[in-house]
């Protein structure tokens, strides 16, 4: 430690920036939060193109290598193949043995997804994976309808073999001090290799709790609201379809969709031969500003997704006190619990949709509920996922780490 006290933490990820989206501002974020508990140092790509990354760090100690721009023009490829990670290993490996000693603890904390060796591994310091997500299969009866992904996206289905058998993976794991999963199940994916220690903690958390809107419980037209990109695995289409099993019931329940992809023209369709064009209002890739604005005039936040491995969207509809129905697997049934919204168990698309229609059904009818759901929501937040709590929390386990190191 440094002779204020401080823990010398270097933080690893390809992509720390805070003008990004996905794994690159959530990374930054833990960085900003982190910089104000310990001595951070922070080893990332470069990118001369951006605003230097110090500046939006100005209390950590930036390092930056130069980032391969091969791939740079395929955006989607790129987030989601991480071909340039070799490349950062490399650089990151030689990072460490330049300034071996310097750090008490080091911590890759992105990539998210549970596939990438870590270049911290065999330079004698102790050092924290995650929070790692991912690598979940599509359920076995929506594989029929959910044949669209990307070649890139489908690689995932060699995660569970690696894990087995791929040894520099499983040493990287193997050999952490600690292993941070971002829902309880990551443990179960990663069982094949003998982990030293498991927590869990989420990679999401939010800059604040605005004022609660004001809902009001006895109104009839109530909104449904989901927020995703538009592939199947969103849960999309199942919303749709129970729509469509509620429509006689309750003739003024609507649907707000923001999002694109190839899933919205077939959800359309459907929406067209159920018999319900009229109730749902696809409204595509719309501004962050007016994302907020849907959760506050929203009333229930269905998002289904049952290949989830967090779920951004859900802290951003709990956090204007939506309650939410999202599905039992994944991360999405580690941040919902009973007091803040319905889970639904992932079985077959007609029973999946029957299901979510039978939770919206309960928060149509029970206004009380309804509102009880978000304000619990937004409770659950402040106590958890706010920025400063959480860089206290990781630095605890740091701290415990290095007592049992």
């Amino acid at each position: 430690m440094t002779h204020h006290g401080q823990l010398r933490v270097l933080l690893t990820a390809p992509d720390v920036y805070h003008q990004a989206t996905g794994e690159a501002f959530v990374a930054w974020r833990w960085a900003e939060a982190l910089s104000d508990e310990v001595e951070l140092t922070v080893f990332c790509f470069g990118d001369d193109n951006k605003e230097p990354l110090k500046h939006a760090l100005p209390k950590a100690r930036v390092v930056t290598a130069p980032k391969p721009r091969l791939f740079s023009r395929f955006k989607r490829f790129e987030a989601m193949a991480k071909p340039h990670y070799p490349a950062f290993m490399k650089s990151a490996h030689r990072f460490m043995r330049e300034h071996r000693g310097q750090f008490d603890i080091a911590h890759q904390i992105m990539p998210q997804g549970a596939r990438y060796p870590i270049p911290l591994r065999g330079h004698g310091v102790p050092y924290v994976v995650g929070p790692l997500g991912g690598s979940l299969e599509t359920p076995k009866a929506f594989r029929s309808e959910a044949k669209s992904a990307a070649w890139f996206t489908k690689a995932r289905a060699l995660d569970h073999w690696r894990f087995r058998n791929d040894p520099w993976l499983r040493r990287s794991y193997a050999d952490a001090a600690l292993v941070l999963g971002v829902a309880p199940y990551v443990n179960d994916i990663l069982s094949d290799i003998q982990l030293r220690r498991f927590e869990t903690v989420l990679e999401l958390g939010v800059q604040d709790i605005p004022p609660a809107p004001q809902r009001d419980g006895e109104k009839s037209e109530i909104k449904l609201l989901h927020v995703g990109r538009g592939v199947r695995t969103k849960g999309l289409r199942d919303v749709v379809r129970a729509l469509s099993i509620l429509k006689d019931e309750f003739p003024d329940l609507t649907l707000l969709s923001a999002g694109t992809g190839e899933e919205i023209d077939i959800c359309i369709s459907e929406a067209e031969q159920l018999g319900i064009r009229d109730r749902i209002e696809f409204l595509g890739l719309i501004p962050r500003n007016e994302v907020e604005t849907l959760y506050q005039k929203a009333d229930i936040f269905a998002f289904p997704s049952f290949r989830e491995p967090a779920g951004n969207v859900l802290y951003e509809a709990m956090r204007w006190g939506l309650p939410v129905i999202a599905a039992a697997r994944g991360g999405p049934d580690w941040i919902v619990d009973d007091q803040t919204g319905f889970r639904i168990p992932v079985t077959e698309p007609g029973q999946y949709a029957k299901d979510i229609a039978s939770a919206i059904r309960e928060l149509v009818t029970n206004p009380a509920k309804r509102l009880a759901m978000g304000e619990a929501a937004r409770a659950k937040l402040a106590r958890e996922a706010l920025w400063p709590a959480k860089a206290k929390h990781l630095v605890s386990l740091y701290k415990d780490v290095l007592q049992h190191t």
